[in-house]
């Protein structure tokens, strides 16, 4: 049993680990067209989309940086629950990348 939750787990936090990789990617596009739009009319509303961006990008990279640290060294939560905490995360990541996309795409129009 555990070895198969330590398995579930190594693929939820994996999957999460990619999802947050796109976002990654999304947030460096939105950061690139706010940057070009600040260049254009210096609006406080755009340095507010290029602080929103950035501090977005940031939590992505470091939730990244952990759960590969974690996912190195093993270390994870085996017990029940363990997997519907990693799964959460996972949501919580892909519900963020489909609002990312929602964003870039009304950007990008």
């Amino acid at each position: 049993m555990t070895l198969e939750l330590a398995f579930l787990n190594r693929i939820i936090i994996t999957a999460s680990i990619i999802v947050g990789i796109a976002n990654i990617g999304i947030l460096s596009g939105l950061l690139y067209f706010y940057w070009n739009s600040y260049k254009q009319l210096k609006s406080k509303f755009t340095i507010g989309l290029l602080y929103f961006a950035l501090i977005l990008l940031i939590q992505n990279i470091l939730a990244i940086i952990a759960l590969a640290v974690f996912l190195l060294l093993g270390i994870e939560i085996h017990e029940i629950g363990g997997a519907e905490i990693y799964s959460i995360l996972l949501l919580v990541t892909m519900a963020q990348l489909v609002a990312l996309i929602i964003l870039f795409k009304i950007t990008w129009d």
